[in-house]
C-alpha cells in the first residue's frame, strides 16, 4: 500500500512538471485548467495524509508559505548592470564599429532578444537546486525574494535535463554546481488587466503598467499573493556559473532551455550589423502581437572571449546595447483637469483621460505642467487630445484636435481656490505657478511629510502615501515632530477598508508592523544634520545644497545665527538660496518646525569641514582633490559618500571642471559624465573609489 502512495506521488509530481513545462515553456498545454488543477489537488492531498511524502521541490510547494516580516538585502556574486539605450539605425551601427575596433579586427557575432517590460532578477541554482532569488536593486545589492520565486510557475525549483519534456541525460553536459540565470519577471497582458480588475473592486488604485505591477507584487511579504497573480520568467542572461560548460551566449541559451529555463521564442543570432538591422525592424511588426510587454530589442556580442576583451564601463558593459523603439502616440479624450497641490504650495494640473494604451501602458492621467501650458495648448473639457509616450518616458500631451472638440465645450479654467482647503490662490508676478497660501492646507502638510520621511531625507520607511494621508486627516500629525509623538496602537488600527463578498472589511495595519515603523520613526532620530535639512522642505534645498550647508555649519545653531552674506560667500549658495534658507530660519513658521523638532529630541550635528582645512590633510587618501559624485550608486547614498569625501581629505564638488579630480559615476549619470568626458576627466565607478578610500 505504502509503495503504490509512493509510486502515485512521484507519478503526480512528475506529471505536473511535465505539464508545466508544456505551459510555461513550450506554450503547447496539453490538457485544460481544471484537468490540471484536478491532478494539483490529489498531490495535495496525498502529501497532507503523508506528511512524510513531501519534499521541498514538490508542485505543491509553490502556492505560498507564511507571510514575511521584511524583505532582506542579498548581496550579488556578480553585479547586475544596466543597458545602454539607443534610438536609432546610425547608434546601432556606431555601437557595431565600437565592437569591432576594441576587438582588434575580429569579427562580433550577436546575439537579439525582446527587450522584456519586467522586474530584472537573478536566480541561484546550486547542485540543480533553486537556493535564492534576488531582484537587480542597486546592481550589487538587490531584495531577497526567494520566497516569492517558488511560487512562480515558470521557474524551475530543480533544473534537470529536458529535452521535448523528457529527459534527455546523454544530450547536454551536467549542471554546473553553481549556476546563476539573470532574467526578467514579469505579467502578461491579460493577467495584467485581470488583477488591475480585482485590485479596482477591492478598493484599491489600479496600477498603471504590467513592470510596476510585476515589481509590486514581488516585494509584497504575503507569497500566497504572489502566487494568485500569476507572474512569470524569462532567462536572458548570466551571473555566476562554475565551471562554465559553454563558450557563448547562443550555446548558452541552449543549455538553459535544455535544462529547463523558459526563455523568449524571439532570440535570434546574427553574422553582420545588417542583419543585426533587419532583425530590429522585423520584431517591430511582431511585437503588438506578443502575450507580454516589451520596449525594445537587446544586441549582445555572443562569445564570452570577446565580451571579456570589451569589458564595462562605470555602469554598463561595453558589449551590449538595447534598441529603444520610436515613441508611439495615440489619441483620447480629456474628461477633466484638476489640481494638485504640493508640498510648496504650488498647484500642478493634471488631466483625467479616457484610459488609453500606449507606449506599453495604460494611461488614465497626464500632468499639464502648468496654467501657461494649458493656455498655449488651448485645452478645453471634451477634446479629442494626442498622448505621446516613448521608452521610459512620462507620458506627455502633445496636442488637441480642434476639429473633434465637442460644441459648447469649456476652456479650462485657472483656479480661484486651493481645492484641499478651499483657501485663497496667488499667481506670481510673470510665473505661470499657481500657489495656495495657506500654510495649515492639509494637502501641503502632507506633501511635506512625504517628503521628510523619503529616502534620501530622514529614511523613514513604512509611513507611506496611505498612512500619512489617515495621520493628517485623522488629526494625528500637525507637524513634523508629531511624528515622534506617534506610538504603535495609533498606527496599527491604521489601514484600509475593501470590498469583499459583498462586505466591508477594514485591514489594520497591524501590530508587527506597527512596531516596526515606530523603530524606524526612533532610528530617524540618528541621522546627519543634511538629511534634517534636506527634509525640511526648505525651498531651492535639496540633497546636495543640504550637504553643503550641514558640512559648512556644522548645527542648526550656527545656520540660525548665519547672515544672508554668510550663506551666500559659501561655496555653490547663490543669492537665491542664501535668502530663502535665511528667511526659512527666521519666519514664524520655520521657527516654529525647529523648535517643535528640537524638543522631540532631534538635535543633529555635521562635522564641519571647510576647504581650507582639508587642503593641509597630507597623507589622506583624497588629500587635495576635488570630486565630482553624479547618478545612483549601487550601494552608497550621495551623502555619505560626499562625508566620506571630506573626512578623507577631499573636497565634493557639485560641478565638472578642469580643476575636477575625477568624477564618481552611478546609473543615470547624466550631464556632468557628459562634461567628464568632454575635458578627458578619469571617471571611476563605486569599487574603485571605494578601493582608493581604502575601504
Amino acid at each position: 500500500m505504502a509503495n503504490s502512495i509512493q509510486q502515485r506521488t512521484n507519478e503526480l509530481r512528475s506529471a505536473l512538471s511535465h505539464h508545466n513545462r508544456l505551459y510555461y515553456i513550450d506554450a503547447k498545454p496539453e490538457i485544460s485548467d481544471r484537468a490540471y488543477d484536478a491532478l494539483m489537488q490529489e498531490l495535495i492531498d496525498l502529501e497532507a495524509a503523508h506528511p512524510d511524502l513531501a519534499t521541498a521541490d514538490s508542485p505543491t510547494q509553490r502556492v505560498g508559505g507564511d507571510v514575511q516580516t521584511e524583505l532582506k538585502s542579498v548581496r550579488h556574486a556578480v553585479p547586475m548592470m544596466s543597458i545602454e539605450n539607443t534610438y536609432s539605425e546610425q547608434e546601432v551601427r556606431a555601437f557595431d564599429e565600437r565592437v569591432r575596433c576594441a576587438l582588434d579586427g575580429q569579427s562580433p557575432v550577436y546575439v537579439l532578444e525582446p527587450k522584456i517590460d519586467g522586474t530584472a532578477v537573478s536566480l541561484r541554482y546550486e547542485n540543480g537546486k533553486l537556493v535564492l532569488a534576488a531582484t537587480r536593486g542597486r546592481g550589487n545589492v538587490g531584495d531577497d525574494i526567494t520566497i516569492n520565486a517558488r511560487t512562480i510557475q515558470s521557474i524551475p525549483l530543480t533544473l534537470g535535463h529536458v529535452a521535448e519534456g523528457k529527459p534527455a541525460r546523454s544530450k547536454l553536459p551536467d549542471i554546473p554546481a553553481i549556476l546563476e540565470v539573470r532574467g526578467e519577471i514579469y505579467m502578461d497582458n491579460v493577467d495584467f488587466q485581470r488583477v488591475n480588475t480585482d485590485l479596482v473592486a477591492a478598493g484599491e488604485e489600479a496600477y498603471a503598467n504590467p513592470r510596476n505591477l510585476s515589481a509590486g507584487t514581488l516585494r509584497r511579504l504575503d507569497p500566497k499573493i504572489v502566487a494568485r497573480r500569476r507572474l512569470r520568467f524569462l532567462a536572458h542572461g548570466v551571473g555566476q556559473v562554475k565551471p562554465m560548460p559553454a563558450d557563448s551566449y547562443w550555446e548558452w541559451t541552449q543549455l538553459l532551455r535544455g535544462w529547463g529555463l523558459p526563455l523568449p521564442r524571439e532570440i535570434s543570432r546574427v553574422e553582420t550589423v545588417d542583419e543585426a538591422i533587419k532583425t530590429i525592424h522585423d520584431f517591430e511588426a511582431i511585437r503588438p502581437k506578443l502575450p507580454y510587454m516589451t520596449d525594445g530589442m537587446v544586441m549582445k556580442v555572443d562569445a564570452f572571449a570577446q565580451r571579456e576583451i570589451l569589458g564595462a564601463n562605470s555602469k554598463s558593459p561595453r558589449w551590449v546595447i538595447a534598441y529603444k523603439y520610436e515613441t508611439e502616440q495615440q489619441q483620447t479624450v480629456l474628461r477633466d483637469v484638476r489640481w494638485q497641490v504640493g508640498k510648496g504650495g504650488n498647484l500642478t494640473p493634471v488631466g483625467d483621460l479616457e484610459p488609453v494604451f500606449v507606449g506599453g501602458v495604460t494611461v488614465t492621467h497626464v500632468t499639464l505642467h502648468n496654467i501657461d501650458q494649458i493656455r498655449r495648448l488651448e485645452l478645453h473639457l471634451g477634446d479629442t487630445v494626442v498622448i505621446e509616450r516613448a521608452g521610459e518616458v512620462i507620458p506627455y500631451l502633445v496636442e488637441a484636435i480642434e476639429e473633434k472638440r465637442p460644441r459648447g465645450a469649456r476652456p479650462v479654467a485657472e483656479p480661484t481656490a486651493c481645492p484641499s482647503c478651499a483657501g485663497p490662490v496667488e499667481r506670481e508676478t510673470d510665473s505661470p505657478y499657481i500657489q495656495c497660501i495657506n500654510p495649515d492646507c492639509p494637502a501641503q502638510l502632507k506633501e511635506r511629510l512625504r517628503w521628510f520621511c523619503g529616502r534620501s531625507q530622514m529614511d523613514i520607511e513604512g509611513l507611506g502615501d496611505k498612512l500619512i494621508e489617515q495621520l493628517v486627516d485623522g488629526g494625528h500629525v500637525k507637524t513634523f515632530a508629531d511624528l515622534y509623538g506617534l506610538d504603535e496602537a495609533t498606527i496599527a488600527k491604521l489601514g484600509s477598508e475593501a470590498a469583499q463578498d459583498e462586505k466591508t472589511i477594514k485591514r489594520t495595519v497591524g501590530e508587527k508592523v506597527a512596531s516596526k515603523i515606530i523603530r524606524n520613526i526612533t532610528e530617524s532620530r540618528k541621522q546627519g544634520l543634511d538629511r534634517l535639512l534636506g527634509g525640511l522642505g526648505i525651498p531651492h534645498v535639496g540633497t546636495r545644497v543640504a550637504f553643503v550647508l550641514a558640512t559648512h555649519f556644522g548645527s542648526l545653531d550656527a545656520i540660525e545665527e548665519a547672515s544672508v552674506d554668510d550663506f551666500a560667500t559659501v561655496h555653490e549658495i547663490g543669492k537665491i538660496i542664501a535668502q530663502s534658507v535665511y528667511d526659512f530660519f527666521h519666519n514664524r513658521d520655520g521657527k516654529k518646525a525647529l523648535a517643535s523638532l528640537m524638543a522631540a529630541g532631534i538635535k543633529p550635528v555635521s562635522e564641519v569641514r571647510k576647504p581650507a582645512d582639508v587642503a593641509g590633510q597630507a597623507g589622506l587618501p583624497f588629500s587635495g582633490k576635488s570630486i565630482v559624485v553624479t547618478g545612483t550608486l549601487p550601494t552608497l547614498e550621495r551623502a555619505d559618500v560626499e562625508a566620506m569625501i571630506l573626512k578623507l581629505g577631499g573636497k565634493a564638488s557639485g560641478s565638472v571642471s578642469k580643476k575636477t579630480s575625477f568624477v564618481l559615476a552611478g546609473e543615470k549619470a547624466g550631464s556632468k559624465l557628459e562634461k567628464a568626458k568632454e575635458l578627458k576627466i578619469e571617471v571611476i565607478d563605486e569599487a574603485e573609489f571605494l578601493r582608493r578610500a581604502g575601504q
